[in-house]
């Protein structure tokens, strides 16, 4: 259920504009109607989405014959107050550019859920179903999904026993209850049957008596309704689970719907924000992120060789929650998984990824890279560096904190040099080449002693004490070099030059983030 004047508050954030409300801004919606030409029944909801509509007054007709107090519309003209007037219903007209889709996907979550926004997960009404269900069967409800996971319970404790307190506790139907409605037949009965079950106490399980019934739609099994009762019920008790069994169904399949087309109206918004968009601050407005600084946050998951399934599975857990509790929001594109964060530090960004890896099973493998801070309209370069601090968390080791830009900016700008250089963009020939051949062919330490006397900034003390010889090898060891390969050591800008040559030719062992020291 949602207000009216909440529902206009949060369209209004996506191009729709209220044109007339005779109806009072107060008013209370819970259902939501869609027109379908291809289906003749009539249809029948608070607010009614016109898809297909020539004109606004043939709009508001059809919202009139569903009894709508509110009409969307993408067709306006200036009939549209005086005909909504005329009808006694709101009409709320639709930006052309706002999808149908992607309109129903926000309405069904406000109206039918409650949701704040588009991208929430917001609370259902399971448990008031089951509290309802509880009071006309006279007896405490579970809900339980098809994998026997507990979706909602009753409060009312009415006959409750032990097997039910365990199942609420653990979430689900223990195992030995599981055994035991296998070995009872109620397991082939759930799958095959919509009639209601009753299965008989068990003291030794715990168990008191039970009414069951299969939760369906079609030929598809949803979960299953568990009432406790120490006898069948019968009359109208059994008629009430049957038909709460039916009304627990829609509502499984109005969440799913919800929930799929949420995740594509967040996917598509944050994928904007990533390829670029001249509206960026709208966008992340419209996601329900706050204003401010924001980081990309680049994920790939693996299970063995099976890479896409681990990603769709963290794809779901980053998206799960209420709008208001989740942190980021999240797209796919390709085989990652990108995550738009608000926040100016880094850490908050590594919480996050911590949390979501330990949200999953424990052989999923997880990497990570994180992007500098930017501006909604500095997140396409944002996406690009948290691609390459993923690269190099991917060349590191997963359990290794996951790469921010802004401290990890070095060890970027080498890799991007040991790319360049695998790929034959940097010179083959010089005197770093000369080197590594000399100490190949006649097993001289040149690369390494140049390597030190660099990182040393010229001191042969220094350097001698890097390699672990006396400071006047150093030295003889410069003289050799100079004939070797012509060093110009006196030069700056030579030696410059020396210095990112041996970095991209280079491809050292990370350990714990740093580069080991050279070889002596």
């Amino acid at each position: 259920m949602v207000r009216l004047d909440r529902l206009v508050n949060v369209l209004g954030g996506y191009g729709v504009r209220l044109s007339c409300c005779p109806v009072p801004r107060s008013a209370e919606l819970r259902s939501v109607a869609v027109h379908d030409p291809a289906d003749g029944r009539p249809a029948s909801g608070d607010v009614f989405l016109a898809v297909g509509a020539a004109s606004v007054t043939e709009a508001v007709a059809w919202g009139a014959a569903a009894r709508a107090s509110v009409v969307l519309v993408r067709t306006d003209d200036r009939q549209a107050a005086v005909v909504g007037e005329a009808q006694g219903v709101a009409v709320l007209v639709v930006d052309p550019a706002v999808s149908w889709s992607e309109l129903a996907g926000v309405v069904y979550g406000l109206v039918l859920e409650g949701r704040e926004t588009e991208s929430g997960r917001g609370p259902t009404d399971l448990f008031a179903l089951a509290d309802s269900l509880a009071a006309a069967v006279g007896g405490a409800v579970t809900i339980e999904d098809r994998r026997s996971r507990v979706l909602a319970y009753s409060s009312l404790q009415q006959h409750a026993d032990p097997a039910r307190s365990a199942t609420i506790l653990g979430r689900r139907t223990p195992e030995p209850l599981r055994q035991l409605f296998d070995a009872q037949g109620v397991v082939a009965h759930l799958a095959s049957s919509d009639e209601p079950l009753f299965v008989p106490p068990d003291p030794a399980h715990g168990l008191s008596g039970r009414m069951v019934v299969a939760v369906r739609a079609g030929r598809e099994a949803l979960g299953s309704v568990w009432a406790t009762c120490p006898e069948p019920l019968t009359g109208v008790r059994r008629t009430a689970l049957a038909d709460g069994a039916r009304t627990v169904a829609l509502h499984l399949l109005r969440s799913r719907a919800s929930a799929d087309l949420e995740r594509q109206v967040e996917s598509d918004l944050v994928s904007q924000l990533l390829e670029g968009t001249v509206d960026a601050a709208t966008v992340v407005s419209r996601l329900g992120l706050p204003p401010g600084p924001l980081r990309v946050i680049a994920v790939r998951a693996h299970v063995a060789d099976e890479r896409h399934a681990a990603l769709l599975l963290a794809f779901e857990r980053a998206t799960t929650g209420f709008g208001w509790s989740r942190p980021g929001r999240s797209a796919l594109a390709g085989t990652s998984l990108y995550t738009v964060l608000p926040g100016e530090q880094a850490s908050p960004a590594r919480e996050w990824v911590a949390a979501l890896r330990s949200a999953l099973p424990a052989q999923v493998t997880v990497w990570a890279g994180i992007g500098g801070t930017a501006r909604a309209v500095d997140l396409p370069a944002a996406r690009r560096e948290a691609d390459e601090c993923l690269a190099l968390h991917e060349s590191r080791t997963p359990d290794d904190p996951p790469p921010a830009y802004d401290e990890s900016w070095d060890d970027i700008l080498l890799q991007r040099l040991r790319a360049a250089a695998k790929a034959g963009r940097t010179p083959a020939r010089g005197p770093v080449a000369e080197l590594r051949r000399h100490d190949v062919e006649h097993g001289t330490r040149y690369t390494a002693t140049l390597r030190a006397w660099l990182a040393a900034q010229g001191d042969p003390a220094e350097a001698g004490v890097r390699l672990g010889v006396h400071q006047n090898t150093v030295r003889n060891r410069l003289r050799k070099m100079a004939g070797v390969a012509g060093l110009d050591l006196d030069d700056a800008r030579k030696r410059l030059a020396l210095i990112i040559a041996l970095a991209a030719e280079d491809d050292p062992v990370v350990r714990n983030g740093q580069e080991p020291d050279p070889e002596v």
